[in-house]
């Protein structure tokens, strides 16, 4: 196949938060590239999940929802959005079949004017969840929200429905040009950025109130041992005071235990070899609103 038949080129999800725009990411890339939770604004990079088809390839940067910020995190946040949304070749507008268009999706599908050079693309995300008449009626709320839309597509990304149909779609739409990565990439993150985040995703589960947004993860050390199959990961995990640290602790160093647990269940599969992970609870006071401690931490 020729370059000339050959596409390529960038995606990016939008939604309220929990529409479901890295579970949809990794679906597409056929492996866990993003981490997931209930949590709003769990994802805080861009993040690219890179999707090999023989007509082409598609770069999917999944990114953090478009929020009302509180925190000089949060500005760089819908800062990293913003920057994205000028740069990608198309843009998915995702709504859930279950819940009804609201003034939020609105206000998002009226703001990919900004974006004139990207096509746009509705997408209808969870209609496992949603019966037909349901997923009929979000699909004629949503197709009304623009007149631009290149496409307007229901899908499950738990269930795989419709999925080829819309990489199919979003790839016809892309430029035509060369394969932007090797074949056999399926994510531009390093091995400690996707550690720090399966780690993230650990401590998030269970967590309430204001806490997940106070979560970071540092990795201090990866490094393989002499003369064994075992890898040693040394990770802080930072919070913002006392009280959280506490509670990510948990009694006993129970709940840091737990953490612990669920987080080498992944990473041993991401490395293939077996792992010794050590954490460490530390506390950065107001670390969301300190331009030099968000530097320190990658943001």
């Amino acid at each position: 196949m020729t370059d000339q038949s050959h596409r390529s080129g960038f995606v990016t999800f939008v939604g309220r938060p929990n529409v479901g725009k890295s579970t949809l990411t990794n679906a597409l890339v056929g492996e866990k590239v993003a981490i997931t939770s209930d949590k709003p604004q769990t994802t805080r990079r861009a993040i690219r999940g890179i999707l090999n088809r023989p007509a082409g390839q598609l770069v999917i940067v999944d990114t953090p929802g478009i929020h009302k910020p509180r925190t000089l995190l949060g500005q760089r946040l819908n800062d990293l959005v913003e920057q994205v949304l000028g740069d990608v070749d198309v843009i998915g507008f995702l709504v859930p079949a279950v819940d009804k268009v609201g003034p939020g999706d609105r206000r998002i599908a009226a703001s990919l004017d900004g974006y004139p050079r990207a096509k746009k693309v509705a997408i209808v995300t969870k209609t496992d969840l949603a019966g037909r008449d349901e997923i009929m009626e979000r699909l004629m709320e949503v197709d009304s929200l623009r007149e631009d839309w290149a496409a307007v597509i229901p899908l499950s990304a738990v269930t795989d429905e419709q999925l080829d149909v819309l990489s199919d779609e979003l790839l016809a739409l892309m430029p035509e040009g060369p394969a932007l990565y090797p074949d056999d990439v399926v994510t531009d993150e390093s091995t400690e950025d996707r550690i720090a985040e399966i780690i993230r995703e650990a401590a998030l589960e269970g967590v309430r109130d204001e806490l997940p947004h106070s979560i970071a993860v540092t990795i201090e050390d990866l490094s393989d041992r002499e003369d064994s199959d075992l890898t040693d990961v040394y990770a802080n995990i930072v919070v913002e005071r006392d009280s959280q640290k506490a509670i990510i602790i948990g009694r006993k160093g129970s709940r840091l235990a737990d953490v612990g647990a669920r987080a080498r269940a992944q990473i041993e599969p991401l490395l293939g070899r077996r792992v010794f992970l050590s954490l460490r609870v530390r506390v950065a006071k107001e670390w969301q609103r300190d331009p030099k401690q968000l530097g320190r931490l990658g943001f």
